[in-house]
């Protein structure tokens, strides 16, 4: 799977931010990955800022990308799709 145009590569991470409509969807948003993210074992970095989430994909123990980092960018993609971020 390519990359999506909004997630960017940094080294051995990739990056995308979402904005939420507001607060309690950005949590919503968040609550959502966090529940795919544990049925994948799998865990981004998650930053909060107000409406605004800051997302950063790597496989720690690989030392870099990883197929997982891809599927699971394209979850994020769509869950903040449905909650129109």
């Amino acid at each position: 799977m390519g990359l999506m145009s909004e997630w960017k590569q940094e080294g051995e991470e990739i990056r995308r931010t979402v904005t939420a409509p507001d607060f309690p969807t950005a949590i919503r948003i968040v609550d959502e990955i966090a529940v795919k993210a544990e049925e994948l074992n799998h865990h981004p970095d998650i930053d909060i800022r107000w409406r605004t989430l800051h997302l950063t994909l790597t496989t720690h123990d690989a030392g870099g990308l990883t197929d997982l980092d891809h599927q699971l960018a394209a979850i994020i993609d769509d869950i903040a799709r449905k909650h129109g971020a």
